[in-house]
């Protein structure tokens, strides 16, 4: 019975990289590095593998992939207000940023989106002024985030009862439990 929640997040998911207005596109990340608070943002899903597998871009001198090196464990959280659906994911994540993957995925990206990856300081340092932000001509600072998803706890607001399930990840399937919402 659980089953048709999961392709519902399947279907929801992947369409996210194909629908630029999709409530999905922009989520919450989580981190915890080794100073063990959590860290909050938002990032952009850019890909979702038939695996579930999750993929975003970032600066890979960003506290983010500090924290990732840290500790590869991280929380996501989406939602979707039309569908009152809220997913939160836990997985492991791993950054990308040899020249393959930065190659194949760099083409994909417009001037405007490149750029951003080319500031001559790291995200998140002190700037005096933020129109003399400074950009490198020949060198960027890409990578890609993958998280492979363990646990998906999907909780949908509906009448006359709300549902939420837990799935996690045992070997290659997925298992299931209600949890009262």
């Amino acid at each position: 019975m659980a089953t048709v929640y999961l392709e519902e997040i399947r279907e929801e998911l992947q369409k996210v990289p194909k629908e630029k207005d999709h409530p999905f596109r922009f989520f919450t990340l989580a981190t915890v590095g080794l100073d063990q608070v959590a860290r909050l943002r938002t990032v952009v899903l850019r890909d979702v593998s038939d695996s579930l597998k999750l993929t975003f871009y970032t600066d890979r001198r960003s506290k983010k992939i500090t924290h990732i090196k840290e500790n590869k464990r991280v929380s996501l959280l989406l939602y979707h207000p039309a569908k009152l659906l809220q997913l939160k994911i836990e997985g492991t994540a791993i950054y990308k940023d040899d020249d393959a993957t930065k190659e194949k995925y760099w083409s994909k990206l417009d001037s405007y989106a490149k750029k951003q990856y080319t500031t001559s300081r790291s995200p998140g340092s002190n700037l005096i002024n933020p129109q003399n932000l400074e950009y490198l001509n020949e060198e960027n600072h890409f990578c890609l985030v993958e998280i492979t998803p363990y646990k998906i706890e999907y909780l949908k607001l509906s009448q006359p009862n709300h549902i939420r399930v837990r799935f996690s990840k045992v070997g290659v399937q997925w298992e299931s439990e209600y949890l009262v919402p």
